[in-house]
């Protein structure tokens, strides 16, 4: 791993909750480490609209004056009973005031997350969710990301399934709102980079983008995930998802060293895997993977097929990508290929 990431990212949770005190607390840990908090090439900080609102102009500049250089905010939706039923603490017009903060404070680069596939949700309703995105006063958000709703195990949103009281949306109607949103997006200008993720030119997620080239990254925290590479090993390595835990295992009391290595978990990945990651990875971006580089670990017969069908295409300096067109169904395509 490099001496001085060039990226800095809070998040994982709600870290706009926290007061500003520990927040500057935090920042200050890793410059005394790193050096000058706005030596980072890209600085983010997760927040809900909620908080912004009740923080005002004056969180946001004290926020900013910490180095931070871009924002990334939890809208998910601008429809009302949407919220509501997400549990979310926001509304759309409390959604709306938060970016208009942000842009009065000086925030120039601002991510907002949506979520698409949501059993209340219908085309109109998807439709004019990307009207209000893509006409907020302060101009379009730099960078938007798009997650189609995942139903996880043990979640309330299962039991609602189970109970019969709520219904999945379906994959067809999955699949339209996702076109739907590309085609929205391309026309007000944003390069899709990624399955989930567009951007004005220029404006691409340096942070996140660094995962997916599958650089090295510190994960700081509870059940913070690290990905380091030293003499060739390539380690995958995870905190103690609990708090306590965590502080138990990295707390100022404990020897750091030996204890933390005795709780973090970690795992070296074979060559194998390492290829095999990259391939994924890849394929998920725009810019795809050397087809020499593809070959060499996947499936030659079945990219010949997929190259013939149209789920990969060549690009002009050789690389193979998924059409954008083929984005929704990226993991059957990649699957078949490894």
């Amino acid at each position: 791993m490099q001496d001085r990431p060039d990226t800095l990212y809070i998040g994982g949770g709600t870290p706009s909750v926290l007061p500003l005190s520990v927040l500057s607390d935090i920042v200050t840990a890793i410059r005394d480490v790193h050096g000058a908090a706005n030596a980072f090439r890209e600085f983010t900080v997760e927040v809900n609209p909620e908080d912004i609102v009740s923080g005002g102009p004056e969180y946001v500049e004290a926020v900013l004056s910490m180095g931070v250089n871009r924002i990334s905010m939890g809208v998910q939706s601008f429809d009302d009973g949407i919220l509501k039923w997400m549990n979310r603490r926001h509304d759309s017009s409390g959604a709306v005031r938060a970016y208009g903060i942000l842009r009065d404070a000086g925030v120039r680069n601002i991510s907002l997350d949506l979520i698409f596939g949501l059993p209340l949700m219908d085309d109109v309703l998807w439709n004019k969710t990307l009207d209000r995105i893509l006409s907020l006063d302060g101009g379009l958000p730099e960078h938007i990301s798009a997650y189609q709703l995942s139903v996880e195990e043990g979640s309330a949103l299962e039991k609602l399934i189970g109970s019969g009281r709520c219904h999945e949306a379906a994959d067809e109607d999955c699949s339209r709102q996702y076109d739907i949103l590309c085609a929205r997006l391309s026309e007000a200008g944003y390069h899709h980079y990624e399955v989930s993720n567009f951007a004005l030119p220029g404006y691409e997620a340096v942070h996140n983008s660094a995962y997916w080239a599958g650089r090295p990254y510190l994960g700081l925290g509870p059940g913070a995930h690290s990905y380091t590479i030293s003499g060739g090993r390539h380690v995958r390595s995870w905190n103690p998802p609990s708090v306590s835990g965590y502080i138990g295992a990295f707390g100022p009391e404990k020897d750091s060293g030996r204890l933390a290595e005795k709780y973090r978990e970690s795992e070296t990945l074979t060559a194998e895997q390492v290829r095999l990651e990259k391939i994924m990875l890849s394929l998920r971006t725009d810019s795809g993977i050397s087809e020499t580089e593809l070959r060499s670990s996947g499936d030659s017969a079945a990219i010949d097929r997929m190259l013939d069908s149209g789920d990969l295409v060549r690009l002009s300096d050789g690389r193979l990508r998924i059409p954008e067109r083929r984005f929704f169904i990226s993991d059957s395509i990649i699957a078949a290929i490894v």
